[in-house]
């Protein structure tokens, strides 16, 4: 029997009201309004920076926990994470997949200044909130131009400024070679080290770019090495970072090195390159490492230890990307729990500025994140490390490292 609906106005009405309450319902909370909580990702499983996917299979691991004990409110946490293998191109497929089809609540800890580069203007556009972007480009903490994006480490420029000052205390007129991602990375941070050198600027007596295409930075280096430098400043991903500890070590190169926190990983960069290799290089860092036995007794270091036995077993602990795969799950359930019964997309925002001194169990002791609506930099303080031995020992006090969006 076909329904004549134009001779029932109050029924057209009633079909016309439902329609719209589904529509906008699906528009503001997306994955979140059918007893589950869809939370999308990419990562790079495979390609030149896959050695960062371990970050991924943390998160994963870490929300099944949750859901087992209950999920959020009773919701399960439904992560969705696909390959982009550090392409642009890919990240811009796999969002609109996840978006489009999958139809996710919210993108979190997409890895990658180029893939998050390539989809924020996309997700803005259309509300979704791109949360704790897995990169410190300074672009990710702009309220004002991109009202839907957050990071959630330091930014880029930031770590820069820090390692500028560790220079100029520890080795005044020291002559600085630097080795960089040809990217809005490298860039960003080597924009940071100059502006935190001011004046001193010329002390940098070699740059070398280099591509995510290349297979190696191997000339890169040897031209670092003529250029005179006895510092070489590492801007690089992790497979660049061992390749350059390793080309440097051939050379006969003994410079005081730095690698940036994303590439400071054991198991990703320091034993691929050679524990012996990287004795003595320094790098910033804002979470505790799990081998370090001053933090045996630390009550988040046992918990930690106590979710990769339950979860992940195979995980190795001294990956500073397991550590920061749990420290941003904890901080994303966070948000959640804050938000309450009210998981609408505008309300993921709202509650993602408004952390209050929020310390997850794997950030150093007196590292607090707090946000505001006109700040979207949660982590803003580091400490240098040494390599010494088999992991990375503390050095300097907590640095306070803010970011001024320009």
């Amino acid at each position: 029997m076909r329904m004549n609906l134009g001779h029932r106005p109050w029924m057209l009405a009633t079909c016309l009201l439902w329609f719209g309450s589904i529509v906008a319902q699906s528009w503001l909370y997306g994955g979140a309004y059918a007893g589950e909580i869809k939370v999308g990702n990419i990562m790079p499983y495979s390609g030149p920076a896959s050695a960062y996917a371990s970050a991924g299979k943390t998160e994963a691991a870490y929300f099944k926990m949750i859901n087992d004990q209950g999920g959020i409110n009773g919701r399960a946490i439904a992560f969705i994470s696909y390959d982009d293998a550090y392409s642009p191109a890919k990240a811009v497929e796999q969002t609109r997949k996840l978006v489009e089809n999958d139809e996710v609540l919210l993108m979190f800890n997409a890895l990658g200044t180029p893939s998050n580069s390539a989809v924020q203007k996309y997700l803005n556009s259309r509300g979704i909130p791109q949360l704790f972007v897995a990169s410190g480009a300074t672009k990710f903490g702009n309220p004002k131009q991109f009202p839907w994006t957050m990071g959630w480490q330091p930014s880029y420029q930031s770590e820069g400024r820090v390692y500028a000052q560790f220079l100029e205390k520890n080795h005044p007129g020291a002559k600085i070679g630097i080795l960089f991602q040809n990217d809005d990375f490298g860039r960003d941070l080597l924009k940071g080290f100059k502006d935190g050198l001011g004046s001193n600027v010329g002390l940098i007596v070699g740059e070398e770019a280099y591509d995510v295409s290349e297979p190696t930075v191997d000339s890169q280096v040897v031209r670092l090495k003529a250029s005179g430098a006895d510092v070489l400043l590492n801007i690089t991903t992790a497979k660049f970072a061992a390749q350059s500890l390793k080309k440097a070590a051939e050379l006969g190169w003994r410079p005081v090195q730095i690698v940036d926190y994303i590439s400071s990983s054991v198991r990703g960069v320091i034993r691929p390159a050679g524990i012996d290799l990287a004795q003595g290089i320094f790098t910033a860092s804002y979470s505790k490492d799990p081998t370090d036995p001053q933090w045996r007794e630390d009550d988040g270091t046992k918990r930690f230890k106590a979710f990769l036995k339950a979860y992940y077993p195979e995980a190795n602990e001294a990956d500073s990307l397991v550590v920061y795969g749990y420290n941003v799950a904890q901080t994303l359930v966070q948000v959640l729990l804050q938000c309450g019964d009210d998981l609408s997309r505008a309300n993921v925002m709202r509650q993602a500025a408004n952390l209050k001194e929020f310390s997850p169990d794997m950030v150093m002791p007196g590292v607090a994140l707090k946000t505001a609506a006109d700040d979207y930099f949660p982590v803003e303080q580091f400490r240098m490390m040494r390599f010494e031995g088999e992991r990375w020992k503390m050095l300097d006090e907590l640095i306070e490292a803010k970011t001024q969006v320009e």
